[in-house]
């Protein structure tokens, strides 16, 4: 099967993109929203540059990648004067030096030391990193995040360190083919971030509850999402080489 050339590939992202932000203005609308309510980031793993850059220059202006090395790979091609880079794979600790002064947020927050090494690097650098905590709403052992009755504990001790900003949540729910099953996780991260919104803490700003990928992000956003991370149904099924 031959690959498809960069203007088959162009086209075929003009289309998806268009239908995409059709499917979020439908979803924000059933949950009483506007479509300007809610940040469609663009997962871009395995993406290629040039693909990217078209993208931001069709109005697409956040980006999300899941790995430092991709992210380095790509950082100096990128269009950076019209996108919003931000990190949102698990992040290892001795990794944050390379991106600290590359990405806007860092989305996958789960632990004290990592949130530390973030701080103490933006000290160092003289910046604050706007952080979402990652909360492991189904308690799945393969996945990173905080467990939700330890969210808030979480959240309280973090938020004294001068280097980062909390700004959210975000969330990967299980695999779930029943999507009431899956509302219901949705649901419940909603439900926490209104809770830590109400405790009005210093340093957290409850902002943006991240959450919805390219097979569920209409019913995240019908459960109260304000920003959805879609990768393969905007740029088409992944290249893994």
């Amino acid at each position: 099967m031959m690959e498809k050339s960069f203007n088959e590939r162009f086209q075929e992202f003009d289309e998806n993109y268009q239908a995409i932000k059709e499917r979020i203005a439908k979803a924000a609308y059933r949950s009483g929203r506007s479509h300007e309510e809610i940040t469609l980031l663009a997962a871009t793993k395995t993406v290629p540059v040039e693909i990217i850059n078209y993208a931001v220059s069709q109005g697409l202006t956040h980006l999300g990648e899941n790995r430092v090395q991709e992210l380095l790979d790509k950082y100096s091609a990128l269009d950076k004067e019209h996108c919003d880079l931000q990190m949102i794979g698990q992040l290892q600790t001795n990794k944050v030096k390379y991106i600290v002064d590359k990405v806007s947020c860092v989305q996958s927050l789960d632990s004290v030391r990592l949130a530390k090494e973030i701080s103490r690097l933006c000290e160092k650098e003289g910046r604050v990193m706007n952080v979402l905590v990652e909360v492991n709403i189904g308690r799945e052992a393969s996945k990173g995040g905080v467990v939700p009755e330890g969210l808030t504990e979480f959240i309280d001790e973090i938020r004294l360190l001068r280097g980062i900003h909390i700004n959210g949540l975000m969330a990967i729910p299980p695999i779930c083919s029943d999507k009431k099953i899956l509302c219901r996780y949705f649901s419940a991260m909603r439900q926490y971030y209104v809770d830590i919104k109400a405790k009005s803490m210093d340093n957290v700003d409850m902002i943006c509850l991240s959450m919805g990928m390219s097979s569920d992000f209409p019913e995240a956003i019908e459960n109260g999402a304000t920003m959805v991370r879609v990768g393969s149904s905007l740029f088409g099924a992944r290249a893994y080489h």
